[in-house]
């Protein structure tokens, strides 16, 4: 496992808020994978008061997000962050935006399960519940290889995500059926696609902070590196 050894500074204090930038970042994910496996019970369990809890957490993910920036413009006017420490604090603010844009993303599959759109289809509900642990452990593995600074990590999950994708599409493929059985059904039938949709964002914004971590790493941005580049930089990490 390739890791990232931040500088030493002769100011112990800016060692500290590198230090506390980073803790607060995991634990903005910590929030919203939270928010994630209860969205999921809500779904499972037709459970529109903890739905409804889940909506109203979004605005605490949000107030984090705006001090996690804030924290990263006074580090950077402040302390002129060079090297490894600017990538740190750059990756920093993009990992923030994209765990904000998940927890968007979980809002809207508990704002489903308020307005009362569950699935009429057990099979899609079951679908979407399967996916949503899928995406679950991808964040959960992602917020792990961020705190580890684990490049090997990160580029397994990277490839991961096209199994989620592929599920997604699976799902879709049903849904679709489904919905040509029972058109009067379509305006129902679009919040949940929208939810399934909301999903499969999950794991593409992990795949973006895996991106993120393997640039803080080594500094390199496979955004787009192929697929085939990426297995064999895998192998050689192995």
């Amino acid at each position: 496992m390739q890791r990232l050894k931040l500088n030493t500074h002769i100011s112990g204090r800016y060692n500290t808020e590198l230090e506390n930038l980073k803790n607060s970042i995991l634990t903005m994910g910590g929030a919203v994978e939270q928010q994630l496996c209860d969205a999921l019970a809500a779904l499972r369990d037709n459970n529109r008061g903890l739905a409804e809890r889940v909506m109203l957490n979004d605005i605490m993910v949000n107030s984090m997000e705006m001090q996690i920036d804030e924290e990263c413009m006074r580090i950077i006017a402040k302390r002129h962050p060079a090297a490894g420490d600017l990538r740190l604090v750059l990756t920093i603010i993009k990992v923030n935006t994209d765990i904000e844009r998940i927890g968007d993303d979980v809002e809207r599959i508990a704002r489903l399960i308020v307005k009362g759109n569950l699935p009429v289809s057990e099979d899609i509900k079951t679908g979407m519940i399967d996916t949503g642990h899928h995406v679950m452990e991808m964040l959960r593995q992602t917020l792990n290889a961020f705190a580890r600074l684990d490049e090997q990590a990160a580029l397994k999950l990277h490839l991961e995500d096209q199994e989620i994708d592929e599920q997604y599409k699976q799902l879709l493929t049903q849904a679709v059926l489904e919905m040509q059985q029972d058109p009067d059904l379509m305006p129902h039938w679009l919040e949940i696609l929208w939810a399934m949709r909301a999903l499969e964002r999950v794991g593409d914004r992990c795949k973006n902070i895996c991106e993120y971590i393997i640039y803080m790493v080594n500094g390199k941005d496979i955004r787009h590196v192929s697929r085939t580049a990426i297995e064999e930089k895998l192998k050689e990490l192995r």
